[in-house]
């Protein structure tokens, strides 16, 4: 097991944000690279029972975040918290978790070799002792943490009870911003998510969408890069549109050919991909 560090509330490496709050942790026990506590965070967090798209949508956000340098920072349970730290992962930044249990132990187990990888790359915190057992009553204080070190929570298919909704609610009373993502209406997971968005809370319409709230706005669209992130069918469809300026969907199936259901599958692909946007029936290259 690596060493366990411990932060205290005035040490010099305490985190800022953290000590803007109203009850702050006395103390932090962490498991990692403790400079990660001053980068800039994004939480990612949402239900435990969770959908196949669910995990995608986190996976996929925590992955746009981390390969622009902003840390993805979430929970460390099953389902959407899972995947935002797999995502992370597999960006090129860094992930933190906040545990709701002893820093030397793992909820749920079968996150083993998840808490070990991201020790690995990046950091593992916990405001309870070592050999402090997850309690019902210790995730809801856990969720503080993960609001307060982040500019921006985003919310992926939560339920009315979910504890992520905890998180949006602390965050969104000053804490930093809340997205949502937009869920199946006929999914339980997603009642809570989808009831922010009623509420008022900013919409994921396309992952570029939570970049832009990070006030991150460039995307490398140069056309080496395209070679790696976008298949052969993608690019024809992109360079379309990237020289066609605003485009309609019709004038881009006369000009590759294809049937209309064919681009719009692709250009909803891009759309996830952060490339491309669309607004008024015409669609554009994203900035």
């Amino acid at each position: 097991m690596a060493d366990i560090q411990i932060i205290k509330y005035g040490d010099d490496n305490y985190p800022k944000r953290l000590m803007e709050m109203s009850d702050p942790p006395e103390k932090l026990y962490c498991m990692g690279d403790i400079s990660l506590l001053e980068n800039r965070m994004a939480a990612i967090v949402g239900s435990r029972k969770s959908s196949t798209y669910g995990k995608w949508a986190a996976e996929s956000i925590a992955k746009a975040l981390s390969d622009s340098g902003i840390t993805v920072i979430s929970g460390m349970a099953k389902g959407i918290d899972t995947a935002a730290h797999l995502g992370a992962i597999d960006g090129r930044g860094k992930t933190v978790a906040v545990l709701g249990c002893g820093i030397d132990m793992c909820y749920p187990a079968e996150n083993r070799n998840l808490k070990r990888d991201i020790v690995a790359y990046g950091l593992v915190i916990s405001e309870y002792p070592p050999g402090t057992e997850a309690k019902r009553w210790t995730f809801p204080k856990r969720n503080r943490i993960i609001a307060g070190l982040s500019e921006l929570v985003v919310v992926v298919e939560a339920g009315l009870n979910s504890g992520a909704l905890i998180t949006a609610e602390l965050a969104a009373a000053g804490y930093g911003k809340v997205m949502a993502v937009p869920g199946n209406i006929n999914s339980p997971y997603s009642i809570g998510s989808n009831k922010l968005i009623s509420d008022g809370v900013a919409p994921v319409v396309v992952i570029g969408d939570v970049l832009e709230s990070m006030g991150i706005y460039e995307v490398d669209n140069g056309d080496n890069n395209l070679e790696n992130v976008l298949g052969n069918a993608e690019k024809e469809v992109y360079m379309e549109i990237k020289f066609g300026g605003e485009i309609s969907v019709d004038e881009v199936c006369r000009r590759v050919k294809r049937a209309p259901g064919y681009v719009n599958g692709i250009i909803a692909v891009l759309e996830m991909k952060g490339l491309v946007r669309t607004s008024m029936g015409k669609v554009f290259v994203a900035k």
